[in-house]
């Protein structure tokens, strides 16, 4: 019996198959594909942006390195001092000026290579964290489809036909169709679509009809990408189309000349898929022993690029708590913050795909809201804004505190030795930053635990004592002098269990 079976080898699965492996926990990952890759997960279909924040987590596992140079990117020295952004993309088809970002409302930022999003690939992405896993004893069984989901109090068994795959926990990462989401009986609410979206790798007999970019219209919008023939459609027919065949050529150019009002001719469709705004998350994360991560646990249109950066956060999240809970050295309700802490997030986002839709359509009130979006968006707060939500830098989890940075992303710290906070995460245990060294008397109790570093920093923010989670967020921080009770405290709460000890 494996510690945990995932369903489902995208980035969610894998990530969360390297967290899981990271901390020694036996993993078995089922996928329905028979090959890891195709042509809509390759470059230019399968195209991704992650947030500065999915490029932290890679940096604080030791994977930048590698995805960097999958994805065709140069490396990213450390900056000497905080840098502006070089993108802050788009809300609503509104591109925005990444000089326009105030770096000065950014919370306790620090100068990092991680402090950027990267253009990559699912490809990219996929090859890098499968290497990783494979590398950590995951294993990965391609072609095996599940048809059953069963457990009790003590067991999860997935099964696929005859086969069977029991495990103390199991996790879907199988998608928005997730099955493993419809057979362990998970609530999935949520808004019905007003669009049918169209993506596409067409030849055009000529392209010059259409504009660059994103381009509304009285019947929509389309989008022709950086690549030829690389295109976008959005349809707002209420997402009406029968998703259950692919569109054809001649449906494609019924809908391209409709919604941008010119002739444009299709001579080839390459590869075309349709998608929708329908806006659904499940109402809790988890199910007795079967938990949910990425698109099987919220949908959402891909306006914004939020899905994958939202389900990478999901498996990042989940990944240290399950395995401290399979060790049996979790504290009582560990887990359950999982689903407490990431079903607001997911909220947000999905919230945030609405509004784009909304502000997105061709009727007059939608003009009219896309208007003054605009005129907002063209300030240097409403830059500032955005940039902080799709960036991740807003992310804040509700951890019962009054200090700012607590429940915040940590910053970049560097000690003056040269070691740097990401050094010290990147084998998935918590870290107790000491930069007076106050604390080690205290600290050493739970030297198993967690990692201690005593010492100072180049730039401690102001904090005497920080302590950090695996998944790179602030548990507790302390001032100049830091309470040894408040920090003992913290320790505890997240990571030490009373019948461990």
């Amino acid at each position: 019996m494996h510690d945990v079976v995932i369903v489902g080898a995208g980035p969610v699965g894998l990530f969360l198959a390297c967290e899981l492996g990271l901390a020694g926990r036996s993993v078995l990952v089922l996928e329905r594909e028979t090959e890891p890759g195709s042509p809509w997960r390759s470059f230019p279909l399968g195209m991704r942006g992650l947030s500065a924040g999915s490029v932290e987590a890679f940096h604080r596992r030791g994977l930048l390195s590698p995805l960097l140079a999958a994805s065709g990117a140069p490396e990213r020295p450390v900056p000497d001092q905080p840098a502006p952004p070089r993108s802050a993309g788009h809300f609503a088809g509104t591109p925005l000026d990444p000089a326009d970002v105030d770096l000065a409302r950014l919370p306790h930022r620090l100068p990092s290579p991680a402090v950027d999003g990267l253009m990559t690939s699912l490809e990219a992405v996929e090859s890098v964290l499968a290497e990783r896993a494979v590398k950590l004893g995951v294993e990965i069984r391609r072609g095996v489809a599940v048809t059953d989901v069963t457990q009790d109090g003590s067991a999860v068994v997935a099964r696929a036909g005859e086969q069977e795959y029991p495990a103390k926990w199991l996790v879907g990462c199988d998608g928005g169709r997730s099955t493993v989401r419809r057979l362990a009986g998970f609530d999935f609410d949520g808004t019905e679509p007003r669009l049918t979206g169209y993506l596409a790798l067409v030849t055009l007999a000529d392209p010059g009809l259409l504009r660059p970019g994103f381009t509304p219209t009285p019947q929509g919008m389309y989008v022709t990408m950086s690549e030829p023939g690389h295109l976008g459609v959005l349809d707002f027919d209420g997402g009406t189309y029968d998703r259950t065949r692919p569109p054809t050529l001649e449906h494609l150019q019924s809908v391209l000349r409709r919604v941008s009002g010119t002739d444009a001719t299709l001579t080839e469709v390459q590869f075309a898929s349709s998608f929708t705004d329908r806006a659904k998350q499940v109402t809790t994360y988890r199910r007795g022993r079967v938990l949910l991560a990425g698109d099987a646990a919220h949908i959402h249109s891909p306006l914004g690029g939020q899905g994958l950066n939202l389900g990478l956060g999901d498996a990042l999240n989940l990944g240290w708590k399950l395995a401290a809970t399979v060790a049996g050295t979790a504290p009582a309700g560990l887990l359950d913050t999982y689903s407490a802490e990431r079903h607001p997030v997911g909220e947000r986002v999905l919230d945030w795909s609405r509004a784009q839709v909304a502000a997105m359509g061709p009727d007059p009130h939608a003009r009219a809201v896309k208007s003054v979006l605009t005129d907002l968006l063209a300030t240097r707060d409403g830059t500032t804004y955005v940039f902080e939500r799709t960036s991740g830098t807003s992310l804040r989890y509700d951890l019962g505190s009054e200090e700012p940075l607590i429940g915040h992303n940590a910053p970049e710290f560097v000690l003056t030795d040269g070691t740097s906070l990401a050094d010290l995460l990147q084998d998935g245990h918590g870290v107790a930053l000491d930069f007076g060294g106050g604390l080690r008397e205290v600290a050493q109790r739970y030297d198993d635990r967690i990692r201690y570093v005593a010492g100072p920093a180049r730039d401690d923010l102001g904090f005497g004592a920080v302590l950090v989670r695996p998944d790179g967020i602030v548990a507790w921080a302390g001032g100049r002098e830091p309470d040894r009770g408040a920090f003992e405290e913290a320790v505890r709460r997240w990571f030490f269990s009373v019948e461990a000890e």
